[in-house]
């Protein structure tokens, strides 16, 4: 099993080149519809309706743990859906959800502005309602990767490819990823991968069943180092509080243990 992340702004192609990369390599394609899919079967739609792609309001993200839950909750249904075997994954901070996953090449698709320009007015923009578009659209990625993960979107150490089609096809951008993909040094065993999913996506279950009992990530996190185990870190105002995080992890289908690390604030 293999995955391959892709990240991209309104205007490059990327959705396109992403599309034929999956289709060459034969591997499930997942963008907004199949999320949103998986996500209604898992009883999760609306919650990840309002986080998928785009920031809560930021009140919202401060005065409730509904932002972190519904976040908790998109990332679980990327995972889900990763155990179905090789994927390419458009949006959604693949990279970011795949970072310490060995097995995965994570892309980055850029272009000029003027370059975006002329693809959006091929695709039936006036060229001031494509810049707006633009604008708007890259906002909100932006906003979506600082909110979900606490990174620039633009930083290309997030990625293993950033490739500027300003000079190539669709085509020929999907043949130079295609070579990277079949890289024997970037594949994994299956039993490897399940491994990884398994563990990564018990991770996110436990933290939003953390969050949920009023516990959010900026106190305790929650962190899983080999199957079923995971460890606790973080600071509380008392030891019931501690004692209440790790049972409310212990309640965490998949869980077999808690190495429970969170400490008392100082009074």
């Amino acid at each position: 099993m293999y995955f391959i992340t892709f990240s991209r702004k309104i205007g490059t192609k990327g959705t396109e080149i992403a599309k034929i990369v999956a289709k060459e390599l034969q591997y499930d394609f997942y963008d907004t519809e199949d999320i949103e899919k998986k996500a209604e079967e898992m009883g999760f739609l609306d919650d990840i309706r309002e986080v998928n792609d785009t920031a809560p309001p930021l009140l919202k993200r401060f005065f409730s743990l509904r932002p972190e839950i519904c976040l908790n909750r998109l990332n679980a249904v990327i995972y889900e859906l990763a155990r179905l075997g090789s994927a390419v994954i458009l949006g959604r901070g693949g990279n970011m959800l795949f970072r310490s996953f060995p097995y995965a090449l994570h892309v980055r698709v850029i272009a000029s502005q003027e370059k975006r320009v002329r693809n959006l007015v091929e695709r039936g923009y006036k060229r001031e309602a494509a810049v707006m578009v633009m604008e708007k659209s890259d906002h909100e990625r932006e906003s979506f990767i600082k909110f979900a993960f606490h990174r620039d979107w633009d930083n290309p150490e997030l990625y293993d490819i950033v490739l500027n089609i300003d000079k190539f096809t669709v085509n020929i951008a999907a043949d130079m990823l295609l070579c990277a993909a079949r890289a024997d040094e970037v594949r994994g065993r299956s039993d490897d991968v399940m491994n990884s999913l398994d563990m990564m996506e018990l991770a996110v279950k436990v933290g939003a069943a953390l969050a949920e009992a009023g516990f959010p990530s900026s106190y305790v996190s929650a962190f899983v180092n080999a199957p079923g185990k995971v460890r606790l870190t973080g600071v509380v105002q008392v030891p019931r509080d501690k004692s209440a995080a790790e049972r409310t992890a212990l309640k965490v289908k998949g869980v077999e243990s808690v190495e429970n690390k969170i400490k008392i604030a100082s009074r």
